[in-house]
């Protein structure tokens, strides 16, 4: 039978373990002298509160449960009704668009993710062609089944609504993929700015995704000479760190366009 509430779900979690709550206090007990902080503690009329009244376990507590039941917190999580993965969904109904530029980790983590698995026959690589009717069907792929991708580390960046450094070759609201070990600066003459590396950099005042030149310890952060936004150097080390090179980007060419005044500014 399925549990109507967290309470209890936690409370069938635990009895499919043969777990007292006495089991439970102690356990916890023991968490909570691990990292000094009570907060981990689940007494006996606690625990008895969360499964049979209804009250919400802390985010310490749940931790603990998680352990204790050999459980993913998501899991914990989702008996409470929440899915961690509507989150990239549901960033786009909370219409939040940070003007700043930033790392975006929520994907890091991702435990599946949707890739096509049948394409249709006909579909070659080498047309331009509209990919959602070459794809036959999709399904959920194991990142295990990934390893191929084993060697390289990436990670997320969002560019910031007000972040016009590589307009309009990358436009600002665009999510970009990094690749982590793609981190030292290439310097050779580039038939054009697509096969130029761009780089995700990391300096006192935020995050920069920009064109770099390297100089000994100054590196100088190259902008789309169609940008308001004026170059710049920097030490590297110091006052800034490459994360990586961009190796993927996902854009809307629709739905967006700067302010005049931010065309005509110089940027900083």
């Amino acid at each position: 039978m399925k549990p109507l509430n967290g309470g209890e779900g936690l409370r069938w979690l635990r009895e499919q373990l043969g777990l007292t709550i006495r089991d439970v206090e102690a356990a916890s007990n023991r968490l909570a002298a691990k990292y000094d902080n009570p907060s981990y503690a689940i007494t006996l009329s606690r625990l008895s509160d969360i499964e049979a009244k209804g009250v919400l376990p802390s985010i310490h507590k749940l931790y603990a449960l998680a352990v204790i039941y050999r459980r993913d917190i998501c899991e914990l999580l989702g008996l409470y009704g929440i899915d961690q993965e509507n989150c990239a969904e549901d960033m786009e109904i909370v219409l939040l668009n940070p003007k700043s530029s930033h790392r975006f980790s929520l994907l890091d983590r991702s435990p599946k993710v949707e890739l096509p698995t049948r394409l249709d026959p006909g579909f070659s690589i080498r047309a331009t062609s509209d990919l959602g009717r070459m794809i036959v069907q999709w399904g959920t792929v194991p990142l295990q089944m990934l390893t191929h991708l084993k060697n390289r580390r990436y990670v997320y960046g969002y560019i910031g609504t007000d972040d016009l450094t590589m307009y309009p070759l990358i436009l600002p609201g665009s999510f970009v993929q990094i690749d982590e070990s793609l981190n030292r600066v290439t310097s050779r003459i580039w038939r054009s700015e697509f096969e130029r590396p761009i780089y995700f950099v990391e300096t006192r005042r935020g995050f920069v995704c920009s064109w770099c030149e390297l100089s000994g310890n100054l590196l100088t952060l190259k902008s789309h000479p169609m940008s308001p936004v004026t170059t710049r150097s920097l030490r590297l080390g110091s006052e800034a760190e490459i994360i990586g090179q961009v190796v993927g980007v996902a854009m809307r060419l629709d739905g967006w366009k700067a302010r005049d005044s931010e065309l005509e500014g110089t940027g900083s």
